[in-house]
C-alpha cells in the first residue's frame, strides 16, 4: 500500500516572463502551447540526491515510518549527479538506512511508473516489506537554454512515496502496472551525449510534434489495459494523476477517458515538466490538500524518451 507521500521543489522560480528576456518567446506563447507559466530551478548545492533525500524524508514522516524499517530505495532519474554510485545509494546513506538496497531506474519521464512497478514486484515476491520510490530530476542542467522548443518546458524537483506490504490489503494498494517501450522511436526524444562521446553536447533534443503524436494514443492504451486488467471502468476512477508534460496532452487523455478535468491533478502550470518527478510531485500535492483521500482509485500514466510509457492503478 502507498502509505507515505513527500516532495521537494527548489526555492528559485523562473517565470515565462523571465525566460522571454533571453529567448525569442513570450508568456502567451508558452502558456498557449503548454499550459506552463513557471518552473522551479535548482540553486547552488541542490542536486538530484539532495532533492530525493528531502522528498523521501518527508514521505517517511508522513507515514510515520523510521528509516530503519526501510528495505529498499528505488530512484527514477535521467539526471543523476554521477554515473555511479547510484542516486539511490546516496539516498540510503542520507536517510540513515544501514541494511537496505538501492538502485536507479532510467526510463525518462516514465521512470516513476517503472520504479513503482519494480517496488511492487519486490514486495509481492517477499524480497522487501517497505520500499521508498522516488523521482528526482535536475533537467535544468541538460537543457540547451538557447533552444526555446525545449528550454521552456522543463523544471527541477523531486517526489517520493513509501510503499509498505500489508497482511490484509483487501482492495487497497497497487492493483496493476503496465510497462511498454519502443526503441524504434528513440530518436524523437533523447539526450545528445554520453560517456566517451565528448563531441556531443549532452543536451536534451526533442521532436515535439512527433512526441505529441505518439503521446495521447499510447497513454490512453496504457490506462485502458490497466483498468481492464482490474475489471474496472472509466467511471470507477476517482483521480487521474498524469505525467505533467503538456496541458494539451493531459486534456487529450482526459477526453479519451471521459474524465472531467475536475478529476485530473494538474501541476504542469507551476512545475513544468519535471520528468520522473512529476507524478509523485502531483500526487503528494493532491493528497496533502485533501483532494485525494483514502479509498480513492488513482490512475497514473506517463510517456517519455525511449519511447517508454506505462500506467499504474492504485487504490489508496
Amino acid at each position: 500500500m502507498l502509505v507515505g507521500f513527500g516532495s521537494y521543489l527548489p526555492e528559485r522560480i523562473v517565470t515565462n516572463d523571465e525566460l522571454s528576456e533571453r529567448l525569442e518567446t513570450s508568456d502567451e506563447w508558452i502558456r498557449g502551447r503548454t499550459g506552463i507559466r513557471q518552473r522551479h530551478i535548482v540553486g547552488d548545492g541542490e542536486t538530484a540526491v539532495s532533492m530525493a533525500s528531502r522528498a523521501a524524508q518527508r514521505a517517511l514522516d508522513f507515514a510515520g515510518i523510521d528509516p530503519l524499517e526501510v528495505d529498499a530505495v528505488i530512484v527514477a532519474t535521467s539526471t543523476p549527479d554521477q554515473v555511479f554510485p547510484a542516486t539511490a545509494v546516496r539516498v540510503l546513506h542520507d536517510l540513515g538506512i544501514p541494511n537496505g538496497f538501492g538502485f536507479d531506474v532510467a526510463a525518462a519521464c516514465s521512470g516513476f511508473i517503472y520504479a513503482l512497478s519494480s517496488a511492487d514486484a519486490f514486495i509481492r515476491a517477499g524480497n522487501a516489506k517497505c520500499v521508498v520510490v522516488i523521482g528526482s530530476e535536475v533537467y535544468s542542467r541538460i537543457l540547451d537554454w538557447s533552444d526555446r522548443g525545449t528550454a521552456v518546458l522543463f523544471g527541477d524537483g523531486a517526489g517520493a512515496v513509501v510503499i509498505r506490504a500489508s497482511d490484509d490489503p483487501g482492495e487497497r494498494g497497487i492493483l496493476a502496472t503496465h510497462l511498454h517501450a519502443d526503441g524504434a522511436t528513440g530518436d524523437i526524444l533523447y539526450i545528445d551525449g554520453a560517456i566517451g562521446l565528448p563531441e556531443q553536447s549532452g543536451h536534451l533534443r526533442m521532436n515535439g510534434r512527433e512526441v505529441f503524436r505518439h503521446a495521447v494514443g499510447k497513454l490512453t492504451s496504457a490506462v485502458d489495459e490497466a483498468l481492464q486488467s482490474a475489471g474496472l471502468s472509466y467511471n470507477d476512477v476517482s483521480w487521474l494523476v498524469p505525467h505533467q508534460a503538456n496541458i494539451r496532452i493531459i486534456e487529450g487523455v482526459a477526453r479519451k477517458l471521459q474524465l472531467p478535468m475536475e478529476r485530473v491533478v494538474v501541476t504542469v502550470d507551476r512545475h513544468a515538466n519535471t520528468s520522473a518527478a512529476s507524478i509523485p510531485l502531483a500526487l503528494d500535492e493532491a493528497v496533502r490538500d485533501g483532494r485525494i483521500k483514502q479509498g480513492d482509485l488513482v490512475l497514473m500514466e506517463a510517456l517519455g524518451g525511449g519511447l517508454t510509457w506505462g500506467s499504474a492503478l492504485v487504490r489508496l
